[in-house]
């Protein structure tokens, strides 16, 4: 039972923090999958692959689309 309650002290001092990650990945995530959605070309593999990567990486999924797969503007 104890562990449990530091468990979750622990949780309540991080939460602060961890908030904010979460927001910021979030949208992170749904500006990838806009971008993706709203153009047709890009630098390496397809729409599909790109979907795939950025729903199931979450946080490095979308960072890498932007640095590796959107194609030119």
């Amino acid at each position: 039972m104890e562990v449990k309650m530091d468990s979750l002290k622990l949780l309540v001092e991080y939460l602060p923090f961890i908030i904010p990650l979460a927001i910021a990945e979030l949208v992170l995530l749904v500006v990838a999958l806009v971008h993706i959605l709203r153009h047709q070309t890009y630098r390496f593999g397809n729409r599909v692959l790109w979907i795939v990567l950025v729903c199931v990486i979450s946080l490095l999924g979308p960072v890498a689309y932007f640095i590796f797969g959107r194609g030119e503007e």
